[in-house]
């Protein structure tokens, strides 16, 4: 078991580009890079003529009008949404206002859990809790267009209702945030949660596309070992924590500063919060006891 992943950080494209990533796929990369987005959001056009449109992207003005131009003379039918962050979704009303296209997706944005009492959820802002699809699909549900067919597969994790799809006639999926070549997706209760995150890496591992087009960054290429990779470091970082854990390291900063060495400090907090995702599994696979439910300021030990 390795805690190292073959990242592909090369990916010199502009913002506003329309590339064509495979024969029925044009991809538009959002102006809108950060420690979390990479180089931005990638947005992706499926089919000709009569096309439907994955991960609109940020409320960005200039986005949208670049996004609304690439597809001119076309017609939008579907506006799919693999999960509602706010540098994924947002965009989804301009497009639909402008085009009269479906929303498509898992559901509204939700937490992953009930959150305990007293508790604050610290990632109200990062949520689109405005979404609510015109479309609810549930796990293997299909949509089409004229040459195209676009499949659900329900990957909760990232998100409560992360949703990847499948195109069957390119032979690939949109895995959003849950599969990135550029870096390992982030897992932050109480809106993500790390078991869900676990069993959906698996069932997209159990599934033949060799390609994935992600929500950030270049394609991942030859998918189902990268998912094997990413499945591998969930299971060393848990192994770390439970060797921390064993010297008596018994706090979220802590365990931190311990694992994560050289991290960007940009990304203290979100490293915090997926400490505290896999703290919560392995809390409840029972290998993990807590001070009181799993909290960013509480103290764990291994179970007796």
């Amino acid at each position: 078991m390795s805690d190292e992943i073959r990242f592909n950080r090369s990916f010199d494209v502009p913002a506003g580009r329309v590339d064509q990533v495979s024969p029925g796929v044009r991809r538009l990369l959002a102006p809108n890079p950060s420690a979390f987005t990479f180089t931005g959001t990638c947005s992706y056009i499926v089919g000709r003529g009569q096309v439907a449109i994955v991960d609109p992207g940020p409320d960005d003005p200039a986005h949208v009008a670049a996004l609304l131009d690439a597809v001119k003379g076309e017609t939008v039918t579907h506006v799919f949404v693999t999960h509602t962050h706010r540098d994924h979704s947002p965009a989804a009303r301009a497009v639909k206002a402008a085009t009269g296209a479906l929303t498509v997706g898992e559901g509204p944005h939700r937490p992953a859990r009930p959150l305990a009492a007293g508790e604050v959820n610290p990632l109200d802002a990062s949520g689109d809790t405005a979404f609510h699809p015109d479309i609810a699909l549930r796990d293997g549900q299909v949509l089409t267009g004229p040459g195209w067919s676009l499949t659900a597969i329900a990957t909760p994790g990232h998100t409560a209702n992360h949703m990847a799809f499948a195109l069957a006639q390119d032979e690939l999926v949109f895995s959003g945030d849950h599969v990135m070549a550029w870096a390992t997706s982030i897992v932050a209760p109480p809106d993500g949660a790390m078991g869900d995150y676990i069993r959906s890496l698996e069932t997209l591992g159990a599934r033949g596309e060799r390609v994935y087009l992600p929500g950030h960054g270049g394609p991942v290429t030859d998918a189902p070992a990268f998912v094997r990779d990413y499945l591998d470091h969930r299971l060393a970082r848990e192994a770390a924590i439970l060797r921390a854990l064993d010297r008596d390291v018994d706090t979220i900063p802590d365990l931190v500063r311990g694992i994560y060495i050289g991290l960007d400090p940009r990304l203290v907090a979100a490293a915090s919060l997926t400490v505290l995702a896999h703290l919560e599994h392995l809390v409840e696979s029972g290998r993990v006891v807590s001070d009181g439910p799993p909290a960013l300021t509480g103290r764990f030990r291994r179970a007796a």
